[in-house]
């Protein structure tokens, strides 16, 4: 199978369309539960999966070496996800990334980092990308993402970006500039505090919305997430899992199954968004569940809806209150 082979045998586009931006990538895994030794992961790669199950139209823009496996671009094009923004350096390695997880899975330290092709990522959007309603920006650096947004010809429907301490920290300008072109921020809560340098999760939404996106998102891992609206905030629960082998993605998975579904609605009100949040949970609850995003290729549809329908049993409840 040949490069032009892949990148020329694009779906026929099936549903809304959302332009993903981000990495493809080999990871290496270590938890208290096992390891996984080169699996492919990238942010790119679980926003792309979890959206799938809702729309097969998703445009993936992203960067890969020689090393990566053709095969694996046939098989994201077999499931809805256009690869025609793919590059492929023919001179250098693709993206990889080691890691180690703490036994409380929440915390994890970075044993190695090659950016290798990742390093001088110009992304290249294809023409037949230029219509996009939605538009999903993984983490990457801040100006990265703000070329994006400018080479597009037309505003998508709804912007979401995703970023990270590490760009609050080393390029807080460009991310600045970025969160004024964008309608929903999806950060965790470490990330939300530090960005803000207020403790208080409301305090800090509030100054979050005010640098420039209308929603907000804070996701609290094992702890749920929260939905921020200008004075409206919205709790969603995790879903208590009885085994958490891989948190690998899990963040992503959350913002492709949040995205999907509001795409796959066509409604961006805010009590959609509600609804969007469970399903990202609902999508990142399968994620955790094995290693890499092997697991987000083998769902069905009746798998979601049942994961979904578990989130509402969780916080339904019939009470009286007596005096």
């Amino acid at each position: 199978m040949s490069i032009l082979d892949v990148l020329h045998r694009s779906p026929q586009d099936n549903g809304p369309s959302i332009l993903v931006v981000g990495t493809l990538a080999f990871d290496s895994i270590e938890t208290p539960f096992g390891s996984a030794d080169r699996i492919l992961g990238g942010t790119g790669l679980y926003i792309s999966l979890a959206a799938s199950y809702f729309t097969r139209n998703i445009r993936l823009v992203s960067v890969v070496g020689y090393d990566f496996p053709l095969a694996e671009l046939a098989r994201l094009n077999d499931r809805g996800i256009r690869t025609e923004g793919v590059q492929i350096k023919s001179s250098q390695k693709s993206f990889f990334w080691k890691g180690r997880y703490h036994l409380d899975m929440n915390t994890r330290e970075t044993l190695v980092t090659e950016l290798n092709a990742l390093a001088d990522f110009d992304p290249i959007i294809p023409e037949s990308y230029q219509d996009s309603q939605f538009l999903m920006l993984g983490n990457l650096t801040p100006s990265v993402q703000i070329s994006v947004i400018r080479r597009l010809r037309q505003r998508p429907r709804l912007i979401v970006m995703d970023t990270m301490n590490y760009w609050m920290r080393h390029t807080p300008q460009e991310l600045r500039e970025a969160l004024r072109l964008v309608d929903v921020l999806v950060i965790n809560d470490e990330e939300a505090r530090e960005f803000s340098g207020e403790y208080s999760l409301i305090k800090a939404a509030r100054k979050v919305l005010d640098s420039g996106p209308r929603y907000l998102v804070i996701k609290k891992g094992e702890h749920g997430a929260l939905l921020f609206y200008d004075n409206n905030v919205f709790f969603a629960p995790a879903l208590p899992l009885e085994e958490v082998f891989d948190p690998t993605g899990a963040g992503d998975t959350f913002a492709g199954g949040f995205t999907g579904y509001l795409a796959k609605t066509q409604d961006i009100s805010f009590d959609n968004m509600k609804r969007a949040v469970i399903y990202g949970s609902a999508m990142a609850s399968f994620c955790v569940a094995k290693f890499g995003a092997e697991q987000l290729m083998q769902l069905t549809q009746e798998d979601i809806e049942e994961r979904v329908n578990d989130f509402v049993d969780l916080v339904q409840f019939d009470i009286s209150l007596v005096d």
